[in-house]
């Protein structure tokens, strides 16, 4: 006991540091999920969660029988694979070509740079979207001078998946390749002086030396971006769609903030964003154990 003591004494500013992030994931969090016992029963904010009738899966049933629910879950799904093919790869990539570059000051520049779009709310970056493909936007305003019609990108659900996947791209790659570049700050340069004297060019040197070792952290991070295959921005999609594009734009945590919010059915929306978690949570435990037989990889 008198270890423990002693131990806490020597690290109570560590421990005053860890207590606001502890007390934010036990609210938050975990105190929160105390809310999903409105899945099961007719919720009444003015009866309150104990006194509200218990329903069982009578929400559960509804939402497998409603056909909005499917298209929600398609439209997420779609979504996340855009990320996964088009964006997943560009941190990595930008990573090894800010790990080439030999002038530091050159590095830490273009680093700098790379980092700014992150820092802007997602509130000024899809307003900035929507003003420049507007009607008079900046795009439309090209296309004109070039003898062509106004198109309205932001009414045209085919337009919807590329327009968000751009924002992403621009705002989030920048911060996403910290973790890379972390990771091949750890290869050990005594390989590539290896390699110097075997002759080898800068490709090569990345391929046989700087991907093999990204690897394991590359894993890590599929993974983990296969566990939110059903959750996507919130906010983001929010701001950039309209009831004229649902039929690509609304994902799953659109519906519920609809359904449960917008419209008042706060039992229904709560068993749709318990089901996805649930479905997120046998993916990323099948995605750890397929991990671990390939590569080797887990999270656990």
């Amino acid at each position: 006991m008198n270890m423990v003591i002693k131990r806490v004494k020597r690290s109570k500013y560590l421990l005053l540091m860890f207590l606001l992030p502890a007390l934010y994931f036990a609210i938050f969090k975990y105190g929160s999920m105390f809310g999903l016992m409105m899945a099961f029963k007719e919720y009444n904010p003015m009866l309150g969660m104990w006194k509200s009738p218990f329903t069982g899966f009578t929400y559960f049933r509804e939402m497998f029988s409603d056909r909005w629910f499917y298209r929600v879950v398609v439209n997420t799904v779609i979504l996340n694979l855009y990320l996964l093919v088009f964006y997943f790869w560009l941190p990595v990539i930008l990573a090894i070509l800010i790990n080439e570059v030999r002038r530091k000051r050159f590095k830490k520049l273009i680093q700098s740079i790379s980092y700014i779009p992150y820092f802007l709310s997602t509130v000024v970056v899809a307003g900035m979207v929507t003003n420049i493909l507007s009607s008079g936007g900046l795009v439309n305003q090209l296309l004109e001078r070039f003898g062509q019609e106004p198109f309205m990108f932001m009414l045209e659900p085919g337009w919807f998946r590329w327009i968000y996947l751009f924002t992403v791209a621009w705002q989030n790659t920048g911060w996403d390749c910290i973790i890379f570049l972390a990771a091949l700050t750890g290869i050990d340069e005594q390989l590539y002086e290896v390699a110097d004297l075997e002759g080898a060019g800068r490709l090569q040197k990345i391929r046989y030396i700087t991907l093999p070792s990204l690897i394991p952290i590359i894993s890590i991070v599929f993974m983990l971006r296969i566990g939110q295959m059903l959750s996507v921005g919130f906010e983001r999609v929010l701001l950039l769609y309209n009831p004229s594009i649902y039929e690509t734009a609304d994902v799953i945590q659109t519906y519920v903030y609809r359904r449960a919010i917008v419209q008042g059915d706060f039992s229904y929306g709560t068993a749709v964003d318990l089901a996805s978690g649930v479905l997120a949570f046998v993916l990323i435990v099948i995605t750890n154990k397929i991990s671990g037989k390939l590569e080797g990889s887990t999270l656990w």
